[in-house]
Order: structure tokens, then sequence, then C-alpha cells
């Protein structure tokens, strides 16, 4: 009887035209506190206050004796205790949709770009899914040519690779994200732009996508000045709507800036529901969200596309072993660095070579290509170690042979990684000019020969 019963209860509760309601007792900061929904609405249940002002959306972030407890989409200004709170069974749900693309709308699916409604998919798509299962996804596919010389030398990405780019602030981490989004070899790009500055997403629209960005892109934006829940939601949509292209089996590439204001809003989140602050104040469940966030992307099982995933982390202070960039380059299978005394010096992007790594090298490379990459990295680092001396002229020409090579490739390679924003160039092409100018600079390149065919043996 009690199994019956508890049965019957959980399909009211899940039934989309359930009205369960229950009633303001308290509002302290972001949170407030309502009676009756304890045992019809869960953790991550989405709930809208009737108040004064307007319905105002919320999540249940916690519960316990005293009611369960609600965080704002919007605001609770004009909320006042007694007000009515009906529980909305189906509230975290996106329908994307192939008109989508070109379409800017906000964390909860609703357009931006004053074009109208947009059209929405046959099935709705939960905005925080679980990740796929290790052994129904295929292995990381070939490598996505991306049109910028660093990263396809140095710091390739593959199919279905997740990669992290760390900086500091205004050391170019969005260009990186645009130069990107016009240049890499997807079908669909989706753009999470998280906590935001409202003043720069048009100039990100405009000037760093352009019309042929936008053209394949769909962005989800949630700027600085919105609340938590809303800056949170914002990766949750943007990998939702990438997850749904990658379900059509295209080649999708994800691009969300920041993972770092993601991380924030998550600490926001935890401290009003209670949470006890840990490592440089970020409370444990940020820890816990990050790995489900970033595991969503990757490789797709048999018949479906790839989600690629680059995530920028913007690092406190320069710090890279800061608590979140930590977590996420645990997480990630490689991370570019990008530096800002490179790029005091000119150099754009501002790739450190030496720290940025590619954890699908040497498989994503073929052979020649390797050989290039090694030689030019270790070329690269002996100058790198003796560049103080250089530059103080402690270092005479001619006393290292390997020193003097390294000298005359620094600068030519150095000049010719340099590439501006609406600039693309063939991986191909690419190689084959470092390769030039390994050359000139006198570094042999150990370029390895093909087997010779197996022979039978006489009989």
């Amino acid at each position: 009887m009690q199994t019956v019963f508890s049965d019957l209860t959980s399909r009211i509760r899940t039934s989309p035209e359930a009205a369960i309601t229950g009633e303001v007792t308290g509002v302290l900061g972001l949170s407030l506190t309502v009676r009756g929904l304890e045992r019809a609405v869960g953790i991550g249940g989405r709930c809208t206050v009737m108040g004064a002002r307007g319905p105002v959306l919320g999540e249940v972030v916690g519960i316990d004796g005293r009611g369960t407890h609600l965080l704002p989409f919007g605001s609770w200004e004009g909320v006042v205790v007694g007000d009515t709170v009906a529980h909305s069974p189906r509230g975290d749900m996106v329908r994307p949709d192939g008109n989508w693309i070109g379409r800017v709308v906000n964390a909860l699916g609703e357009p931006l770009d004053g074009r109208g409604p947009l059209s929405e998919g046959e099935a709705p798509r939960p905005v925080k899914g679980a990740p796929p299962a290790a052994f129904a996804r295929r292995r990381v596919g070939p490598r996505m040519d991306t049109g910028i010389k660093a990263l396809d030398v140095f710091v390739p990405l593959c199919r279905g690779q997740r990669m992290g780019v760390f900086a500091g602030s205004g050391v170019g981490k969005s260009t990186l994200m645009a130069m990107l989004a016009r240049g890499a070899q997807a079908d669909v790009i989706v753009v999470g732009l998280v906590g935001e500055r409202g003043r720069e997403v048009q100039d990100f629209i405009q000037e760093d996508l352009g019309p042929e960005g936008m053209a394949r892109s769909v962005l989800v934006v949630s700027t600085g000045d919105e609340p938590p829940l809303m800056r949170r939601q914002a990766a949750w949509t943007a990998t939702a709507v990438a997850e749904h292209f990658r379900d059509q089996g295209l080649q999708v590439l994800l691009l969300v800036d920041s993972v770092t204001r993601f991380a924030m809003a998550q600490r926001e989140i935890g401290l009003a529901a209670g949470e006890p602050p840990t490592a440089k104040g970020y409370p444990p469940t940020v820890f816990a969200e990050l790995p489900q966030l970033l595991e969503r992307s990757g490789p797709g099982a048999e018949g479906q596309g790839d989600v690629t995933g680059l995530y920028t982390v913007l690092v406190d202070g320069d710090d890279m072993n800061e608590p979140v960039a930590d977590a996420v380059r645990g997480v990630l299978d490689g991370h570019v660095v990008l530096d800002r005394a490179i790029a005091e010096q000119g150099r754009f992007p501002a790739v450190n070579l030496q720290k940025s790594i590619s954890r699908m090298l040497p498989d994503c490379h073929s052979p020649a290509e390797y050989a290039v990459l090694q030689a030019a990295r270790r070329s690269l680092a002996r100058h790198a170690d003796m560049e103080e001396l250089i530059r103080i002229g402690a270092y005479k020409t001619g006393s290292d042979a390997q020193v003097d090579a390294a000298i005359r490739f620094a600068e030519p390679a150095d000049a010719y990684l340099t590439q501006r924003k609406g600039e693309s160039v063939l991986a191909d092409e690419s190689f084959a000019e470092i390769y030039r100018m390994l050359g000139e600079a006198g570094i042999d390149v150990a370029i390895p020969k093909p087997p010779a065919p197996l022979r039978r043996a006489p009989g």
C-alpha cells in the first residue's frame, strides 16, 4: 500500500499539470524561504514567486526545518511574506533548434537580439544534464585546424578535446576565442559569455565575431550585472545547446568565457545557501560542479558528432595555481597559457609556448609535423634559458653553436607567430614556414623516414 502511495505521489510531483503552491515566510539577502513545498520540490527545482511587481523565477538551493530556500533568477524586490509560490515542474529545460544558429539568447534560452521569438525543437533538453557514460564515447578524433599558427603547431586541438585558456585580465582571451570562432573547422560554434561586461557584448558580436563568425554561431549571454543563478545557468545552457547539435551528428566548437565567473557565481550561490567557505572562500560545491560542467563536452557516441570545448580561466593576480585554475587544469585535456609579459612585448596571441601543452600530442601530428614541433620547442626553450644573458650582453656569439642557432631562429619565429585578429593560416602552411625558418637558422629537423615495406621470405 505504501509503495502504491509513493508511486502516486511521485507521479503527481512530476506531472506538468501539477499545481503545488506554498507561501513566502521570509527573505534575507538573496535567500527566500517558503513553507509548503518541502515534500514537492527538490534541490535544483524551479518555483515562481508571485510578487507585487510580477512573477519572479527562483531555484531551490536548500531545504531544512525552516522550509525551502530559493535564490532568484531576477530580484526579490516587491516580494513580501505571504506571497504565493508555485512549483514549476519543467522549468529547467530548453528546446534548442537549428534556427538558433545566428541568434543571441539569454541563460534561460530567451532571445536577446530583438529578432523575434525563437523556434523550439521537439524534445526538451535539461540544462544540467549528466556527462555521457565513459564507455559510450568514441575516442578523440583528428586535429581540428584553427587557423591560429601558435595553436596549430605547438598546442594542437583535436575533435572532442577539452582545452583551457589561462590568462589574467586584458591579455587577449576574448580575442583568441573570437579567432577560434572565425577560423576553426567546425560546423557550429556555441559561445557562452558568462558574466561578460554588458558594453562588450555588441563589440564581441560585431567586431570580434563578424558576420562570417555569427552566421554559424549561437551566443548564450549573461552579463555581469545579472544574478548568480543566471551567470551559472549561461554555462549550462550553452553546453545543452552544444549537446543538441552534437546529437545531430555535427562537429561543435563550444567556447565558454569564463569558467572562473561560473565558479564565482557558484560561490555566491553556495555561500547564500549556508555552505562553509574553504579554499580562498570557495565552498565545496564549486569543485563538485566544475567537473560536472567540463565533462559534458568531448567525443559523442557512435553516430553522433563531437563537442570540442575551450574554456577560459581568468587567473587571479596571474597566479596559475589558484584553486579554480588548478581544479580546471586537472580535468581538461590541455591548457593554453597567455602570458602578460609576451603581450606587453606586442606578440598576439600572447601564447607562452613553454607553459602550454596539449595532451593529444604526439598522436594528433604526423611524424614529420611532430619532428618540426620538437625541434622548434627545443630551440625556443634554449633561447628562453639564455635570454637574460643575451639581453644584458653577457653571452658572446660563437660560444655555443646551438645557442647561436636558437638566437637566429627565435626572432623570425616570434614575428611569424604574431597574428592579427582577422588573419587565418592553414596548418600545413604554418608547419612549412616553421620548417623553413629552422633550416635557415641551421637547426636540423630529424624527420623520421617511413618504414620499409615488409618482404616475404623466399619459399
